[in-house]
């Protein structure tokens, strides 16, 4: 019944105009504004996302949005110049290095981060 609909993504920020310089200035995409007062990320090859304003966001407890990236330690210092912080985990099934990176577990090597409304992000390594 939904095969042939190109599906798309959206979640909640508390404030989207703090998004928008998010997205845009600090991460790189493009950012459209849409007439409804939402914003959407054009992402390469990918459905459009959109992000809207929810006054009573409260941040998923998992990821919502991942980017797949060539060389992760690139990436990764890329963006902590920029001001990003990277989450540190230090758990049995999941550990991190100083820099946020998680690898050797299996699955390719990842790296979260949050945007201004807490919600969580992750670039992971793919190609190699």
């Amino acid at each position: 019944m939904l095969k042939n609909s190109k599906a798309f993504s959206s979640f909640a920020v508390n404030d989207i105009q703090k998004a928008k310089e998010f997205y845009q200035d600090t991460l790189g995409l493009k950012v459209v504004d849409n007439p409804m007062g939402l914003i959407e990320l054009k992402v390469l090859d990918s459905s459009n996302i959109l992000i809207y304003p929810k006054p009573n966001h409260e941040p998923a407890t998992f990821t919502v949005l991942n980017f797949p990236v060539e060389n992760i330690n690139d990436v990764v210092d890329k963006l902590i110049e920029k001001g990003i912080s990277f989450e540190q985990y230090d758990e049995e099934y999941l550990k991190t290095n100083e820099k946020g990176i998680s690898s050797g577990t299996g699955g390719p090597s990842i790296a979260w981060f949050k945007d201004p409304s807490g919600n969580i992000l992750s670039i992971l390594e793919v190609g190699k």
